[in-house]
């Protein structure tokens, strides 16, 4: 379907994605180029493109962009599933994410007893295990007919984790930094966490959607809906971003596709929260290399020694 915004529509059969992506591409290759010349030359950057030298300060800054792909993203699909499959209010489903803010002010806590005596990096590793085991948890108890009993305790777990990741990374990511340059380098990482968040939502939320469409399509084909009553339907659910069930529940002629638009939605939820856990697991997987500096650095000051 061309893409049409007002009476405005895309000229050329080739979708804008594949163009857009490829003008991204372009536009990266073209910012490190300059922002390398400039350096070589001895003028300012916009970007330390000499950190990345760092091993700890390259590695942590991917792993943070990888790790925000996966806490930020799925806060985008629960609420919608919350408000409009479980039937919650804003006010009730703000309450129910609270538990995730009391796990994230629990980790505080941990973090600070934890400082100095284990090392931050294995703090961040337990962090990301705690926030894969809620986000999974999360996953399992997604359905249509969902209580929010369960939620709770894998929020709050996923909150904990999220508390002790967050706030050890960024040490982690500075510690070979020179103290000359933390402002640039703090900036970067910021900069990689914004990044990875921004994708993250795109992504799952790319994910919830198309799992949505596409368990929805299948299963009003399965009721012999006609197809032009079919794609309205599904358009209806996607482009509402879920919001049109309530509508389609309060009428008898459509109660069916409300049901359907239900078990589909909740299906989209479970696949972009199983997809937020595997960019955590990556997340987790990354920070090994970080343990493997850590660890070469120390053998190092002990030769020296």
């Amino acid at each position: 379907q061309p893409l049409q915004i007002g009476d405005w529509q895309w000229p050329w059969t080739l979708s804008p994605v594949p163009i857009a992506f490829a003008v991204a591409l372009v536009a990266l290759v073209a910012f490190v180029a300059w922002g390398v010349h400039r350096q070589r030359i001895g003028r300012s950057t916009l970007l330390a493109l000499g950190l990345f030298r760092i091993t700890s300060f390259r590695n942590g800054n991917i792993a943070a962009a990888v790790v925000s792909l996966g806490e930020f993203g799925i806060i985008l699909a629960l609420p919608l599933w919350l408000q409009f499959v479980v039937g919650f209010d804003a006010l009730q489903t703000g309450l129910l994410l609270l538990s995730l803010a009391i796990g994230s002010f629990v980790a505080s806590g941990i973090a600070g007893a934890l400082s100095g005596r284990v090392a931050p990096v294995w703090i961040v590793r337990a962090g990301l295990l705690a926030e894969i085991i809620g986000v999974a948890g999360v996953a399992f108890t997604i359905g249509p007919d969902a209580t929010w009993g369960p939620l709770i305790p894998f929020l709050f777990v996923y909150g904990v984790g999220v508390g002790l990741a967050t706030a050890q990374l960024t040490g982690v990511v500075l510690a070979e930094v020179p103290p000359a340059e933390s402002g640039a380098a703090s900036g970067t990482q910021s900069t990689s966490r914004q990044l990875g968040a921004a994708l993250g939502v795109a992504i799952l939320g790319t994910v919830l959607f198309s799992t949505t469409s596409r368990v929805l399509t299948s299963a009003l084909d399965d009721r012999g809906l006609p197809a032009a009553q079919r794609d309205q339907g599904v358009s209806q659910v996607v482009d509402s971003a879920g919001a049109a069930i309530v509508g389609l529940e309060q009428s008898p002629q459509t109660q069916d596709l409300a049901s359907d638009a239900k078990a589909a939605f909740s299906d989209g939820t479970r696949a972009a929260a199983f997809t937020a856990a595997g960019f955590l697991t990556l997340g987790l997987v990354s920070t090994l290399t970080l343990g493997a500096a850590a660890s070469g650095r120390r053998t190092r000051e002990e030769e020296a020694s």
